[in-house]
């Protein structure tokens, strides 16, 4: 219980920064990296991570380094916890439901999940 209270503190930080906004490119969105959690439809995890999360979360295996929310890679989330806190926001995180697909969520929730070890 108390690593899961940590993780959801550490996701309400990085998610309190109000990470990921709109940062005006609209660039086509390129194939997925081989290794990435693509879900049925097509939405690359791992993409839905770089362009909305990686700006405030650090997470090895996006090469990301962002310091406003939680370390994941030390957090370790669960794809069930991750999904939450993108849905609902908190903490200072702004929610991403409605801003993000059902499906690019249950990517980037399970992409994360399985990087971090969660």
């Amino acid at each position: 219980m108390k690593t899961a209270a940590a993780l959801i503190a550490v996701l309400a930080l990085l998610l309190s920064a109000a990470c990921g906004g709109d940062d005006g490119d609209d660039a086509e969105p390129q194939p997925p990296a081989a290794g990435t959690t693509e879900n049925g439809d097509g939405a690359s995890g791992e993409a839905v991570f770089t362009q909305n999360c990686g700006s405030c979360h650090t997470l090895s295996a996006a090469g990301t380094s962002g310091t406003t929310g939680p370390d994941l890679d030390d957090a370790a989330p669960s794809q069930d916890e991750v999904e939450e806190q993108v849905r609902n926001g908190g903490g200072g995180m702004p929610a991403f439901e409605g801003r993000l697909s059902d499906d690019e969520i249950e990517a980037v929730s399970e992409y994360v999940a399985t990087s971090a070890g969660g």
